[in-house]
């Protein structure tokens, strides 16, 4: 069993190569002048112990941003072989009693929300994730009884099957509200985004 007083990281998986949208979508700026991506960040930190960032290798002004939002920042050679492997990477590098995995294009998640997820590992959930098993919602936390299974994953794939196999052990809880999900894909995600 973990232990419910250790410490939880934060994951935020930033190594994607945002290919919809034309260009580096996680620094394309939101209303309050803050990136996506450090957007993102500062709803996840105010949830966990310690917030680390997975990037694309030379990556320098994500990573910039990142730091200055607090994050330790990791450069994953294998950012390229998909979402699975910057998150095996980034659990192998960052030892703990839990993680929240978290996605650097997801800006509105609610920092309730991270708390939330957080605070069941800490009370010791296996997993514990936002919405349903039809359903899925970030942001997910696994106790580090999982370690194996996720520094084993790959590919594009991220932790959706672990879910899955472990059905019995996932606590889920309702996302705070629903728009707290979009995420930026595309310029016009972007868009759709600085007119609200």
């Amino acid at each position: 069993m973990p232990d419910p007083g250790g410490l939880i990281v934060g994951l935020l998986l930033a190594a994607g190569a945002g290919r919809r949208f034309g260009a580096d979508k996680l620094l394309a700026p939101l209303n309050d002048g803050r990136s996506v991506a450090a957007t993102a960040c500062a709803a996840l930190s105010a949830g966990v112990d310690r917030v680390v960032a997975v990037v694309r290798v030379g990556d320098a002004a994500l990573s910039r941003q990142l730091q200055a939002c607090g994050a330790t920042v990791l450069e994953c050679v294998d950012a390229n072989q998909g979402m699975g492997a910057s998150l095996a990477f980034g659990v192998a590098q960052s030892p703990a009693a839990g993680w929240l995995i978290a996605l650097a294009d997801m800006p509105f998640i609610e920092t309730c929300d991270v708390v939330r997820v957080a605070d069941a590992l800490r009370a010791g959930a296996p997993i514990a994730a936002l919405g349903s098993p039809q359903e899925h919602a970030h942001p997910v936390g696994f106790s580090a009884r999982y370690v194996r299974q996720l520094t084993q994953l790959g590919g594009d794939r991220g932790a959706r099957a672990l879910l899955a196999a472990h059905a019995n052990d996932v606590v889920w809880l309702p996302p705070a509200q629903t728009a707290s999900q979009r995420d930026i894909d595309t310029v016009e995600d972007w868009q759709s985004a600085l007119r609200e």
